[in-house]
């Protein structure tokens, strides 16, 4: 059976630090279970409440997956990767498409393994359930602010816009097109059809 190929991800916050203490732990860990590393991404001196456009080595690695190169992703830890389960989640999803697995060595996830890919697909209950709760609170504050007769919590002086226009961009929207097009297609601005695309 062929090993899998690894590839490590590092990353400090400050120049201060150092990825040294991550890359001897990654590699014992692949090491241990006879993976094969194949590359090192380090983004050093860069915060992890950074997205992957300000994280170059991130960037290449996602690329990399993409281009099924590397078969696991290691990082020391989950705080390396994102500051948020929403983070975490969208990594995962990224790397679960591609069919690449992801290890983490503080929390002992390995998603090659049962309960390891169960632990995945538990994040994405919650992330789901965390994102029902969101549009469940902003669909609240509408209603409340409809009934206590504000404009569903518009800055006063904003036109609404008729009933017609309202549905010739939720049928705009559920044909297909974007907000940009949508907007321009019915004459409102992109604001308006993002927040009704939101209370869809």
């Amino acid at each position: 059976m062929t090993s899998k190929r690894v590839g490590l991800y590092l990353r400090v916050s400050t120049d201060e630090q150092t990825v040294e203490n991550q890359r001897i732990a990654l590699r014992a860990a692949a090491g241990a279970r006879g993976w094969r590393v194949v590359g090192e991404y380090a983004d050093e001196g860069i915060s992890g409440a950074k997205g992957r456009d300000k994280r170059p080595e991130l960037d290449r690695l996602l690329r990399d997956a993409t281009r099924r190169r590397i078969d696991v992703v290691a990082a020391w830890s989950v705080d390396r990767l994102g500051r948020s389960l929403q983070d975490l989640v969208s990594f995962l999803a990224e790397l679960n498409a591609v069919g690449c697995d992801l290890y983490l060595d503080q929390q002992a996830l390995d998603t090659t393994t049962p309960a390891g890919r169960a632990m995945f697909q538990m994040l994405g209950v919650f992330a789901e359930f965390e994102r029902s709760v969101i549009v469940a609170r902003v669909r609240q504050g509408i209603a409340r602010a409809r009934a206590s007769g504000t404009r569903s919590g518009r800055a006063i002086g904003r036109p609404e816009i008729r009933d017609e226009r309202v549905d010739r961009v939720r049928a705009s929207l559920a044909a297909g097109n974007g907000i940009l097009k949508t907007a321009r297609m019915v004459g409102v601005g992109v604001s308006v059809v993002q927040r009704l695309r939101a209370t869809a």
